[in-house]
C-alpha cells in the first residue's frame, strides 16, 4: 500500500505528531510525506519526497499575529501549481494533517482523503470555542484543508471522531521529577517583551526556550535555551510548570504529565482561543493578555496547588486501524460524494 502523508508545517506540533505516528504507520505501507509551510523549527526525521511553501504563519514582536505578512507572502498560483504536480493518483491513501496544497490537489483530481489531526475536531460544533465566535475563523478550521474523513485529536473526546491526543513515547515511558524551574515556550513573544517580569521573580528559576539563541547561557534567573526537542524535553519532565501559548500538542503533553500549565494564546489566533476555551473548562490558567501584573500572575500560579487533569494518550494502532477500516477507497468515491466534498 502507497500512503501520501501531507504535513503543515505553520508549527512544530504538526511535525512533532508525524514524527510519533510514522513507525505505526509505515507498518501499513510505503509512506511518502509532503510538506507545507515553514515555520516549524524541528528537524524533519521523516521521509519527505514533496515539498511546498504553502500558507506560512508570521507573527508580531509580543503575542501576535501579522496578519499584513501572512498575506503577502501567499502565493496562490503557486499552490494551485503545486497542487496540480502532486501525483497523488498513484496513492491508496491520503492523509491530510490541515494542508491547503493537498485539499487543493484531491479536489482537482477528485479523489478521497482523511484529515488527521487536531484541526479536524473542529468539524464538530461540539468542540469547545471562544464566548465570541469568529466567522473568519471558523471558515479557516472547518474550509482550510477540507477533506472526506476526518479523524480529529483534542484534549477531551468532545465527539465520536475526536480521539485523545498523540503523546511522544518517551514521555509516555518517562519517570517525571520537579526541579521547580518553569519552562517557557512562547515563539510569538520576543524577548524584551517578557524580560522584566522573569527578572522580578528572582526566586523562580525559569527555562526560556527562545528563537535567536544558539547555545544554552545563565543570565541571573534565567537559562536561555535554543530550540532543541530533545532540551525541551528534559526540562518538561523535570520542571514545576509550564508557560506556553494556546497551541495543542505541548499543552497536552503537558497535562499529561500532570505538570502546572499557563496557556497565553496568540493574538487573533482563532484555533488557540478555541484551545483556549478548552482548557479554562479544564481548570487550566489562560492570559488573553501580557500587562504589567504578569509576574504577580506567575508567583500566584507557580504557588498554587495544581488542580488540572491528567488527559490520555492516543494508542496509536487503534487509530490508524480505524482509518484504514473507514477510508473512503476510491472506488467507494463516487460522483455523489465528489460533489459533497467540493
Amino acid at each position: 500500500m502507497n500512503i501520501f502523508y501531507a504535513v503543515q508545517a505553520t508549527g512544530n506540533g504538526h511535525i512533532s505528531r508525524a514524527q510519533q505516528i510514522y513507525p505505526y504507520l509505515k507498518q501499513f505501507g510505503n509512506v511518502d510525506f509532503f510538506i507545507s509551510g515553514n515555520n516549524a523549527n524541528l528537524d524533519f526525521k521523516l521521509p519527505i519526497k514533496y515539498r511546498s511553501e504553502g500558507c506560512s504563519l508570521h507573527y508580531s514582536k509580543c503575542g501576535g499575529l501579522n496578519y499584513g505578512d501572512i498575506i503577502k507572502n501567499i502565493k496562490p498560483f503557486t499552490m494551485l501549481k503545486d497542487a496540480s504536480s502532486l501525483p497523488l493518483e498513484k496513492y491508496d491513501v491520503i492523509i491530510n494533517d490541515f494542508d491547503i496544497v493537498t485539499s487543493l490537489a484531491c479536489k482537482l483530481k477528485k479523489l478521497p482523503s482523511v484529515q488527521l489531526g487536531h484541526q479536524a475536531s473542529f468539524q464538530s460544533d461540539a468542540t469547545p470555542r471562544p464566548d465570541k465566535k469568529s466567522v473568519v475563523g471558523e471558515t479557516v478550521l472547518k474550509h482550510f484543508a477540507k477533506a472526506t474523513n476526518h479523524i480529529g485529536f483534542h484534549f477531551q473526546s468532545y465527539d465520536s471522531f475526536i480521539l485523545p491526543p498523540v503523546i511522544k513515547e518517551e514521555f509516555i515511558n518517562a519517570d517525571t521529577r520537579d526541579l521547580k524551574h518553569v519552562t517557557v515556550y512562547l515563539p510569538s513573544f520576543q524577548q524584551h517583551c517578557l524580560l522584566e517580569a522573569f527578572n522580578k521573580l528572582k526566586h523562580i528559576q525559569f527555562h526560556w526556550f527562545l528563537a535567536g539563541i544558539e547555545s544554552i547561557r545563565h543570565e541571573n534567573n534565567i537559562c536561555y535555551y535554543p530550540i532543541n526537542q530533545k532540551l525541551f524535553n528534559q526540562s518538561l519532565l523535570s520542571c514545576h510548570g509550564l508557560i506556553t501559548g494556546g497551541g495543542f500538542e505541548t499543552p497536552a503533553e503537558t497535562l499529561y504529565l500532570e505538570k502546572k500549565l499557563m496557556s497565553i494564546p496568540i493574538k487573533n489566533h482563532y484555533e488557540q482561543q478555541c484551545n483556549a476555551a478548552a482548557l479554562k473548562q479544564m481548570g487550566v490558567t489562560v492570559l488573553e493578555e501580557v500587562e504589567d501584573d504578569f509576574s504577580d500572575i506567575i508567583e500566584k500560579w507557580y504557588s498554587s496547588q495544581n488542580t488540572n487533569p491528567k488527559i490520555k494518550a492516543n494508542n496509536i494502532n487503534e487509530t490508524l486501524q480505524f482509518l484504514f477500516d473507514t477510508y473512503p477507497t476510491k472506488k467507494k468515491f463516487d460522483n455523489e460524494e465528489i460533489a459533497l466534498f467540493i
